[in-house]
């Protein structure tokens, strides 16, 4: 039921990492992002992807934080809810991941496209090899923060992969984008994968404009990661318009560049986007989910003048704020 949902559509936040002063992983904060993400209504969440922070791996952190996300969601979603694992490196590595994904439960793995050296011909093996242990989902991810350029035969192929069920469309261009719709379509298996947006520069337009004929259907972002109960929100009005609601369609596209105005300072778009996860988490601390803004780098952090522009944009923009929501059952996520 749960791929059943992925292939719907739905509200995927890419899962933060909670840390104390000292670096170490805050477990209790670590389970209230995740009742945050189930109780704002999302559709499942990613974890061990770059909003988590790669180093987790190096950390010994990849197993406690996959862990803990599928215990909170066992326990407590008591709904469908897709478990999607971050896996990257060379084949080796990303089987091995995906096989402890598997071991706990997790539904789907998001492949980073970011192995050093790897042809495209070997990115496809490696999605075969994943694919064997659990559905894949694709990842075209921006050259800005270490993706690369990958050709429309590339996203053809992988598609006609059979475990490949989702394609997360990040290349913030739109010609790229194109690429992938189109190429999904010309695979024969368009009903069987779905598109997600991971544009965070372009959310609202990728959900509302056909691309390639082809509707995305929900978003795999770390832009979710903040103001959730919202995006929620964002996406049941999406669907409306989809149905013909000409009001709700008026108001998304009214706010489509607010909310690519509130990405450019969380994401850190002047700084390069080097202040990109610590912005995700000024935001989170902001509302008291997380105690800091700490990364397991102690030279990442916000860049000069990003602490400022978040405070700009949730004053600029109060319609997209869930604060409210957050203060009336952080308590509760605490616990």
């Amino acid at each position: 039921m749960s791929i059943d949902l992925l292939r719907e559509g739905t509200v995927i936040p890419a899962h933060p990492l909670a840390l104390t002063s000292g670096r170490t992983l805050d477990e209790r904060r670590q389970r209230a992002l995740t009742r945050y993400y189930l109780d704002a209504g999302a559709g499942g969440v990613a974890v061990g992807v770059h909003t988590t922070q790669f180093a987790i791996r190096e950390a010994g952190l990849l197993q406690p934080v996959l862990e803990i996300a599928a215990e909170v969601a066992a326990k407590e979603a008591g709904r469908p809810f897709v478990l999607v694992a971050g896996a990257c490196g060379d084949t080796a590595q990303a089987v091995a991941e995906a096989e402890l994904a598997a071991s706990l439960g997790y539904h789907a793995v998001l492949l980073s496209p970011q192995v050093p050296g790897a042809g495209e011909e070997e990115l496809l093996e490696r999605a075969k090899a994943v694919g064997e242990v659990l559905p894949v989902i694709g990842f075209y991810l921006q050259e800005a923060v270490g993706g690369r350029r990958l050709s429309p035969s590339f996203w053809r192929s992988l598609s006609e992969q059979e475990s490949l069920v989702a394609i997360k469309m990040a290349p913030f261009d739109r010609y790229r984008t194109v690429d992938v719709a189109r190429a999904v379509g010309e695979s024969g298996r368009g009903d069987a994968v779905a598109l997600y947006t991971g544009n965070d520069d372009n959310i609202l337009d990728d959900l509302l404009t056909p691309v390639a004929g082809r509707r995305v259907v929900g978003g795999l972002l770390g832009q979710w990661a903040v103001w959730t109960r919202t995006a929620v929100l964002m996406l049941e009005e999406v669907r409306r318009a989809w149905a013909g609601d000409d009001d709700a369609l008026r108001s998304l596209l009214a706010r489509s560049s607010d909310l690519t105005d509130a990405n450019a300072a969380v994401f850190d778009v002047a700084g390069g986007f080097r202040g990109c996860v610590a912005g995700i988490h000024e935001v989170l601390r902001g509302q008291g989910l997380l105690e800091g803004i700490w990364c397991l780098d102690p030279d990442e952090g916000l860049s000069p003048g990003q602490a400022e522009e978040i405070a700009r944009v949730r004053a600029a923009y109060p319609w997209l704020m869930d604060d409210d929501f957050v203060a009336a059952r952080l308590d509760d996520w605490l616990r």
